[in-house]
């Protein structure tokens, strides 16, 4: 028996578990499971890790993927420059993080861009955050982080004006604001400077479509949510769980 699984705080919202049961279904590995594993503390790692002698691998989700990379043997070059991890590789009780997360966001955000490098706002700056903000970076497109603190992001939400809407015509929602079920929630964006020129991305994937994305897109906006994320990043964990 291999067992797999996801561990977060609030995992209600997640469709990890139904994409791998059927990932197994169509592979025919009867023998192995998936598990959402709520953890109120991360230190109930331990205890799971001890309790499941068969796991060979976890996905990692807010809001553990920072502050789990101390507890781990080893951290993947990738996730170590990124400073997140949402996979581990489990290998004889040895813990090793990797972000595929990475993959993932390049994956959604290259059709959506094509060869332009417009201007972004990357609003949010927990772990997902800074796996958009390595591909950013390693595109080339400038971006500015939103986030609550100066000391977490570039600006604060309340400097988040019209103007600098205006000018950033990509704006990439890494906030859980939004998810179901706060469905009604949105980020405090300042919608009326939304036009045809900009994307929006949303790398929530539950709803299939927040209102962030609502709303952008009736005032013209292209929008994608993070379906195609979920899908690259789930399949770069399973090449990693069985490289």
């Amino acid at each position: 028996m291999a067992h797999f699984g996801l561990i977060g705080e609030h995992l209600g919202h997640s469709f990890s578990q139904a994409y791998f049961t059927q990932k197994f279904e169509r592979e025919g590995l009867k023998d192995h499971r998936y598990q959402l594993y709520e953890l109120k503390e991360l230190e109930e790692l331990r205890a799971l890790l001890t309790s499941t002698p068969d796991l060979r691998g976890l996905n990692v989700t807010i809001p553990y993927k920072r502050s789990i990379m101390p507890l781990l043997n080893g951290v993947d070059p990738i996730a170590a420059a990124v400073g997140a991890v949402n996979t581990i590789r489990i290998e004889y009780g040895h813990c090793t993080g990797y972000n595929t997360d990475v993959e993932g966001f390049r994956t959604m955000l290259l059709p959506m861009v094509g060869d332009q490098r417009p201007r972004a706002l990357v609003l949010g700056s927990g772990g997902a955050s800074r796996a958009v903000v390595f591909v950013l970076r390693e595109l080339g497109i400038k971006f500015r982080v939103v986030s609550r603190s100066r000391g977490t992001g570039d600006i604060t939400w309340d400097l988040l004006d019209p103007a600098l809407v205006g000018v950033c015509p990509l704006i990439i929602n890494t906030t859980p604001v939004g998810m179901f079920p706060k469905v009604d929630e949105m980020p405090d964006v300042p919608m009326a400077a939304i036009g045809p020129r900009h994307i929006l991305l949303d790398l929530i994937y539950n709803p299939e479509r927040t209102r962030f994305l609502d709303e952008g897109a009736a005032r013209g906006a292209r929008v994608a949510n993070g379906l195609a994320m979920l899908h690259a990043q789930a399949e770069a964990a399973w090449r990693i769980w069985n490289s």
